[in-house]
């Protein structure tokens, strides 16, 4: 006879077994069956799996499942509904030589939860061993100390068909759900720093009016504080510490409990400004970090399974967070995959972003080999493959890094286009790698299109852009490890001053070269992503690896975007130059400028220096010269309307000016005999250029300083 435990009293006792089904081993997870609930979990080496329902007051009901197909322990409990909290107790082997750690002391987290809720408590009782990490089992039980997983409803998605815009027209805006709305005053009290809180009208309001078409949010899956960082007193802030990739992060949730369906609400908000929904997904490593953290899911039920390990037990670490999930495991792709689909599908969102994606492409922790299976199963599938999909094209180990190596669907964050741009207006280059970054990074993706180079200057990880120009050196003293996380190279300057200043010298040069950073950023061919708070000025204090806070601290105290005392004249040139980007297609190619001749028989770009001279190689690799000229023809640009006519465009000039005062000779070739119209002016505060009335093509103009300028070509 099937039977259950009552770990209050302690005794076993009968169950009766009309209440328990077979059920079926898919989908896993714990799914809503009639008068009862299907539970299934893969734990393929296990000799027994219980599934313990927890009781509002904490009382505990143990229950076998003891049913086992594909190595899923599966069976359907009768009377158990929407809301029932639970978990998983795995009896089998002890063998951490092995990689195999059951330890049915623990209380487990199932991997495919819908919602968790409680956090963790001693961290005695989630280790599942005693002392030594490769010793004898530990008995101290976790109940009480681990969070739970909660039966959820399915929720039917009853919004319009997805946006799918092109990824030529796509803006990206990289955000923190809690960060981004905590101080808005637009939002109300109980909404800040919450999925809600994205919804309300004034926060899509600046985010349609400044022209992003797709917010980049940073981990909503659930997660939790590494003990690492518990032990400094901290807490994890940005949420790259996976505890469930199925459950949206509790602590968005303006009502606890209520964080799937503001999410939707978040969601269907968005997509009605026209703006889509991408999600910063970690699903290289999790919170359970190295072989001697806790067991508080995957590490209890198949440590071999869902991580890379080496001979002897230990996690192969190319992530450096103390494990690497192993992505050419079965179990791993399936359990990516569904969390993936359930995302796109039943939350709605549009596409994905990889956190250190080349840690998924390692089969063994081996060479990277772009068709692993994790990414042959993403771009095979049928919701999946159409998604936006950006991948993080490196990890923590040089053999990571692998920018521009990724398969056709994949774009990639670009940090060759972060580094030169940042260098370029820092006087420290020349020009021949701006030519390569600003015009698509054709040398790193020419097997795909444009917009695969994710392009941008800034990100949550590093200085702000109003860091990047008044700080040279990283000042992480808050995150509580004596200034020694965070990158110590930046391509940063300070002005001549550490910090902030009221010298009006310092602030206007400052002001200056975060406009020619963004300006770039938004004119350059390929995908711009930007940072929130960039476009307002907002600043970290030269924190560049601001993870984290004390443990105590309050919402708008944790890293929050003080809209208050933002800078609104700079928001208006950044709005300025995006309006620009959108109405002129010529700036934004789906294609790469191959110097093909188009139908004005004339090339599709050609470059030039200060001198107006066309550009040649003696030019190229003349590292002294800060100056260079874009000249891009818009007869061609293989963009097209929705109803499939062909764009065209103007003819452009773009001149980029990293140097000091100097006359610059415009650089329109010979076969232009028309006028040049001034569009925009990153020296200007709102990027207005200067009144004044057309002028010839050959014109010299004078620059006083750096600065990006924007010509149209008229006849």
């Amino acid at each position: 006879m099937s039977s259950h435990i009552d770990s209050r009293a302690g005794e076993r006792a009968s169950f009766p077994p009309s209440l328990r089904l077979p059920g079926s081993p898919f989908p896993l997870g714990a799914h809503v069956r009639g008068t009862g609930t299907q539970f299934s979990v893969h734990a393929p080496d296990a000799e027994l799996v219980q599934v313990c329902l927890i009781s509002p007051d904490g009382a505990e009901t143990r229950i076998d499942l003891v049913q086992r197909t594909y190595g899923i322990w599966h069976g359907v409990v009768d009377g158990v509904g929407p809301g029932q909290r639970y978990g998983y107790r795995v009896h089998g082997e002890w063998n951490p030589r092995a990689g195999v750690r059951m330890n049915p002391a623990k209380l487990l987290v199932d991997p495919w939860a819908k919602r968790i809720t409680g956090g963790t408590g001693d961290h005695r009782a989630l280790i599942s061993h005693a002392g030594d990490p490769f010793g004898e089992p530990s008995p101290l039980d976790s109940l009480g100390h681990a969070p739970l997983s909660v039966v959820t409803p399915a929720v039917p998605r009853t919004t319009g068909p997805r946006i799918e815009r092109p990824w030529e027209e796509t803006v990206l805006y990289e955000l923190h759900v809690g960060a981004y709305t905590a101080r808005h005053r637009g939002v109300p009290p109980q909404y800040r720093g919450t999925y809600l809180g994205l919804a309300e009208p004034a926060v899509i309001g600046h985010l349609v009016r400044l022209g992003v078409t797709a917010v980049e949010l940073l981990p909503v899956h659930a997660h939790l504080t590494e003990q690492t960082v518990r032990e400094r007193g901290m807490r994890n802030h940005w949420g790259y510490s996976t505890a469930s990739f199925f459950a949206p992060h509790p602590g968005y949730a303006a009502v606890a409990g209520e964080e799937i369906a503001e999410f939707h609400t978040m969601v269907d908000a968005l997509h009605a400004a026209g703006i889509e929904v991408i999600l910063d997904v970690v699903y290289n490593h999790t919170c359970e970090e190295g072989v001697d953290g806790i067991s508080l899911s995957w590490r209890g039920l198949d440590a071999p399974g869902y991580y890379l390990l080496d001979a002897d037990g230990r996690d192969v670490d190319l992530t450096g967070c103390g494990n690497t999930v192993d992505a050419h495991s079965p179990i791993v792709v399936r359990m990516i995959c569904d969390s993936l689909r359930y995302w796109a599908h039943d939350m709605g969102v549009d596409g994905f972003r990889f956190d250190l994606a080349s840690a998924l492409g390692r089969p063994g922790g081996g060479r990277f080999d772009s068709r692993a299976s994790v990414f042959s199963a993403i771009t095979a599938d049928p919701v999946l493959s159409r998604c936006k999909l950006i991948a993080e094209p490196w990890d923590a180990t040089s053999d990571g890094y692998r920018v521009g190596h990724f398969g056709a669907q994949w774009s990639e964050w670009n940090d060759r286009y972060r580094d030169t741009v940042r260098r370029f207006w820092n006087g420290n280059t020349g020009v021949r790698e701006l030519a390569s970054r600003v015009a698509g990074s054709e040398d790193l993706f020419h097997s795909r299109r444009p917009w695969a180079s994710i392009n941008f200057v800034t990100a949550h990880d590093g200085f702000t852009a109003a860091d990047l120009v008044a700080y040279r050196r990283k000042h992480n003293e808050a995150n509580g490890e004596d200034n020694r996380d965070g990158a110590d190279h930046n391509d940063s300057v300070n002005h001549g001053v550490e910090g902030p200043t009221d010298d009006p010298s310092i602030t206007d040069a400052r002001e200056r070269h975060v406009r020619a950073l963004l300006a770039t950023l938004a004119l350059s061919t390929g995908t711009p992503m930007f940072t929130a708070g960039d476009e307002f000025g907002h600043s970290l204090g030269g924190n560049n690896n601001a993870y984290c806070v004390p443990a105590d601290t309050a919402r708008e105290d944790s890293w929050a975007l003080d809209w208050s005392t933002g800078d609104r004249t700079l928001t208006a040139f950044v709005t300025r130059a995006l309006d620009l980007r959108r109405a002129s297609p010529a700036l934004r190619q789906p294609e790469f400028f191959e110097g093909r001749h188009t139908p004005t028989g004339h090339p599709d770009l050609v470059w030039f220096g200060a001198d107006g001279a066309e550009m040649d190689d003696d030019a190229w690799h003349d590292d002294s010269r800060r100056t260079l000229q874009a000249w891009i023809d818009g007869s061609d640009i293989r963009s097209h309307t929705e109803d499939g006519f062909q764009l065209t465009d103007d003819n452009w000039l773009l001149v980029f000016h990293s140097g000091g005062p100097v006359e610059v000779a415009l650089g329109s070739p010979d076969w232009f005999y028309g006028i040049l119209l001034a569009e925009f002016d990153s020296n200007s505060p709102d990027g207005a250029p200067e009144p004044g009335g057309p002028i010839s093509g050959d014109s010299t103009i004078r620059l006083s300083g750096p600065g990006l300028l924007v010509f149209r070509a008229v006849g």
